[in-house]
C-alpha cells in the first residue's frame, strides 16, 4: 500500500537553495505599504532642547514621565549644553511628552524647543543614553 499524504518539501527547495532567515537589517519595518498598518496610530517626535537643561535630572525624570506616558524612545545630552529626544507612542502620548519638554524638570530652563517630525522606528521602552561627545 503507498503512502497518499501530500507530497512535502525536504528543506532545500525545488530550486536547490536553502532559505535563510532575513538578516537584522531586513526584518526592520520598511517605510510604505503593510509596514505602516503594523505602526498604525504611532507617530515619532524627535525633540532638542537648550537652556539650563543639563545637571538638573533632565534626562532622569524624562525616562520617568514617558515610563509613566506609555512612550517609547530615548534622552540624551548633547556636547552643546543641549538635550535631544525622541518619542514614540501613540499621538496624545507623544504630544504629552513634547508639551513637557517645553517645560522641563522642576530646576530647568527651558529657553529652546525644536521639534522635528520622523517616521516610526518601532522602538520599544524607553532609555536615557551616553552623552554623544
Amino acid at each position: 500500500m503507498t503512502d497518499r499524504r501530500p507530497f512535502a518539501l525536504p528543506p532545500i527547495a525545488a530550486g536547490g537553495a536553502v532559505r535563510r532567515a532575513r538578516s537584522r537589517a531586513a526584518r526592520r519595518p520598511r517605510q510604505g505599504g503593510a509596514d505602516r498598518v503594523y505602526l498604525a496610530g504611532v507617530i515619532r517626535r524627535r525633540v532638542v532642547v537648550a537652556g539650563v537643561v543639563q545637571g538638573v535630572f533632565f534626562r532622569d525624570t524624562c525616562r520617568r514621565e514617558a515610563a509613566a506616558a506609555g512612550v517609547a524612545g530615548w534622552v540624551r545630552n548633547l556636547p552643546d549644553g543641549r538635550v535631544e529626544a525622541v518619542f514614540e507612542g501613540p499621538q496624545d502620548a507623544v504630544e504629552r511628552m513634547v508639551a513637557w519638554c517645553g517645560r522641563g524638570p522642576s530646576r530647568a530652563v527651558v529657553e529652546e524647543r525644536r521639534v522635528s517630525e520622523e517616521p516610526p522606528e518601532g522602538l520599544t521602552g524607553f532609555e536615557v543614553r551616553p552623552t554623544t561627545w
